[in-house]
Order: structure tokens, then sequence, then C-alpha cells
């Protein structure tokens, strides 16, 4: 994996990048639509590409289960597997770990849970979580990493980075050649914690470095604290992830600390609960005063759903639980994300960054009222 700056910004540590993969470019900051389970939720790779999205993020913890990492690699890997030909980032399981295992116990080796499909005894650990990513054959893989609780005791997440850093350097040591490898640095809220998993992981020379355990929680303010005091611990030459955090706002402001990538689950689950986002707010399909209106879901939005259906039209496929809706609000959500960081790029290549910001959150304080 290359990562090239192509321009920064004089007001900010914004930039924009490229990441060069051997399954294409990538252009930074960028959004990564979630496939969970080698699936972005309603949508083909055609919708996808069509949409311009560029790079997509599977979950080692869920294919791991089912239908099993090797599994896939004998069916030639992830790429082949979901027919997708661009580039894919896998996580490493440690926050699903974290999240959907009630019953799991931690130790240096790793974490032994209880999986949430059936209830069988499994294990991942450092060494596990690269062989499983390796057979999935991703082109940015993670390492295995503990997310600690929000809130949570000082000494506990103190032990927590601890233990993160010693796994990252397993990590390390046992990476699948050709893979490029972020480390994932912790530290809860705490600002000197943050520094020593930062520094720790640093020196071992990942190939990038994501913000991991934050959007578990915490108020804006104080996950935007963590972004800003941490990255400056982080190399600039290198791509930064802010993983799990993706309200359009959230993103407009980590990309103005200098984050370069961004994943969440937002644009697709809000589109099957029927929330469509807009340049002026959001548009809730279910609601009575679309049944009649022609209009697409947002004037000037050339995505495939605006280019061919009313709201109204969405509305009764809402309304009457066809399968249909969860596609075509899905094909708009992820345009609309795709085109939001095209447009912050954009005005990063043009000097214009923080008028963009502002023109953008002036536009969503107002009322909804198309």
């Amino acid at each position: 994996m290359e990562f090239r700056i192509l321009h920064k910004d004089t007001g900010s540590r914004a930039r924009v990048g490229r990441i060069r993969t051997s399954h294409g470019e990538i252009e930074t900051p960028v959004f990564m639509p979630v496939g969970t389970m080698a699936s972005v939720k309603a949508l083909s790779p055609e919708d996808l590409k069509e949409s311009g999205v560029e790079i997509v993020l599977a979950n080692t913890y869920h294919l791991f289960l089912r239908p099993g990492h090797r599994l896939i690699e004998k069916l030639g890997g992830l790429h082949s597997f979901m027919g997708w030909d661009r580039p894919v980032l896998t996580d490493s399981g440690g926050f699903q770990v974290y999240s959907l295992s009630a019953l799991r116990s931690i130790s240096e080796e790793g974490v032994t849970f209880r999986s949430h499909l059936d209830g069988a005894e499994c294990f991942l650990g450092p060494r596990e979580a690269m062989a499983v990513q390796q057979a999935l054959g991703a082109d940015i893989i993670m390492c295995f990493d503990e997310c600690a609780p929000y809130p949570a005791e000082y000494g506990y997440v103190a032990d927590s980075v601890g233990l993160t850093s010693r796994w990252a350097e397993i990590c390390m040591k046992t990476r699948p050649q050709g893979q490029a490898l972020f480390g994932i640095i912790q530290g809860g809220v705490y600002p000197d914690l943050r520094e020593r998993s930062a520094r720790d992981l640093v020196a071992m020379g990942f190939d990038g470095y994501a913000l991991g355990g934050l959007s578990v929680g915490e108020d804006r303010e104080t996950r935007n604290r963590v972004i800003h005091e941490t990255i400056q611990f982080l190399p600039e030459e290198k791509p930064t992830y802010l993983m799990g955090v993706g309200k359009p706002e959230d993103i407009l402001d980590a990309v103005g600390y200098g984050v370069d990538m961004f994943d969440c689950v937002l644009p697709t689950r809000n589109a099957r609960n029927g929330t469509l986002f807009t340049r002026t707010g959001k548009l809730v399909i279910k609601n009575a005063c679309y049944a009649e209106d022609q209009r697409p879901v947002e004037e000037g939005c050339d995505c495939y759903t605006c280019s061919h259906f009313s709201r109204a039209y969405l509305r009764h496929l809402f309304m009457s639980n066809e399968l249909l809706v969860y596609r075509l609000n899905s094909i708009h959500n992820v345009y609309y994300y795709i085109r939001l960081m095209a447009g912050i790029r954009k005005a990063l290549r043009e000097s214009r960054y923080e008028r963009f910001c502002e023109e953008y959150r002036q536009a969503q304080r107002g009322p909804f009222t198309e």
C-alpha cells in the first residue's frame, strides 16, 4: 500500500490524499460503506460502483463465525466471494467481541467468547486475527485490540492499552505479506493513555493508524477532544482512520483534525428505517406529507433513486413493506455520503474548507421544508 498527500489545507490539519492498493486507488478523505457479512445491505457491487464507492469494509468477527474464513479462502478470497474488484478493508473483530458477546474472558493470549449465533465457545487473539484476515485477503487489515467500555476506570483502561500494544506487536510479527496493516490506538478518554498508545504503535511502524474505542457512548465534545489530542502523535505521512464514526457533522469535524478514512452503518441503517439524507436535513419518508409528492428525495441529486422515483413512490414502498425500498433508499444515502466526501475533497483543493463546513452546517440547521 502507498499513501500520498496531494494537498494540505492551510487552516486546519485536513488534507487530500491517495491510497494505492493492488485492487485500485482510493481518494481521501474517504467514506467506506460497511459490508458486515461481505455485503453492503441491500446493495449489489454494481450499485456501489455506480454510486462512486471506492472501498468497502467487511467484518472479521462475523465472517469468522459464518461462513468461516477457510471457506472464503477456498472460494478465492473475499473479493472473488463477494464479486467486488475494488479495495476491501477488514476490521480485526475486537470491537464485535466487546459489543456482541455477553460472555467473554480476556487473557494475554486473546479473548474466549460465546458466539452470538449459537453459543458455541470461540477464541480470537492477535495471531488468529492475522490468520483470519490473511485468509479473507483484504487489502487493508487491522490489528487485534481490546475496546474498553465507556465509561471505564483509569486503571482498567491503562491495562487495556498495555494489552492492546502487546497484541499489536504480535500482529506485526505475524502479519501476512501483501496486505497493509493498521494499528489501532486505544486509551478511552484519557489523554495520557491515548498518547501512550499512539507512541507505542507508531514505534512499531504500521502502514496506517486507526483511532478505536470511540463512538461507544461518549459525547461529541469529548470525542473531538480525543481525536484532536491524539492525532498530533501520529506520523503525517501515514493515513489515519476513525473507526465507526459516521454522522456527517462528525466527519466534517474529524477531517479538520486530519482524519482520512471513515466507516459507519448509518447511511444504510437509516435507509432501511426510512430516513434519507439531504443537503437541508433528514427526510423521513413515512411522513404523510409525501404521499402525493412527485419530487425526488433531493432536487439536483443524480443518484439512481432520485433519477427514477418520487417521494410518493418510496413512501408507498416503505408503508407496504416492499423490499425494493431498502435498495432504493440505500442507494440514495450511500450516494449522499460519497458526494459529501467528494465535496470535502474539492473544498480542500480549493482552500475553502472552513467555508464549506459552515455552509453545510447552516443548511442542516434549518427546518426541513421540502
